[in-house]
């Protein structure tokens, strides 16, 4: 009995050994069958759970129109409104010291 349980197990290693190469290969060219249907289920737990998890309200913020209309209406407000274009793209976005000064 001892002889051929050993025998036995000699006989799948080696069998193993010879597989190993096969089961790789057989892997290599199915992988993307097996993987894919993996990562979709991993993908929608994973979705689910965040679902579940986070908080979905978006607090309410103006739009950018109304921002501008309530701006444009202060500035009139203010007098200080007077949007011109620049001339050139150089006199946009100028920094305090290099703006010409107004005489």
């Amino acid at each position: 009995s001892d002889v051929c349980s050993s025998t036995k197990l000699i006989l799948l290693d080696s069998l193993l050994q010879e597989m190993w190469p096969v089961i790789l290969a057989w892997g290599r060219a199915y992988a993307p069958y097996i993987v894919m249907p993996i990562a979709g289920v991993v993908g929608f737990v994973g979705y689910n759970i965040e679902d579940w998890v986070s908080d979905k309200h978006t607090p309410y913020s103006k739009s950018a129109v109304e921002r501008r209309e309530e701006r444009r209406e202060k500035e009139a407000m203010d007098g200080t409104g007077g949007f011109t274009v620049p001339d050139t793209i150089f006199e946009k976005n100028v920094s305090p010291g290099l703006a010409k000064k107004m005489l």
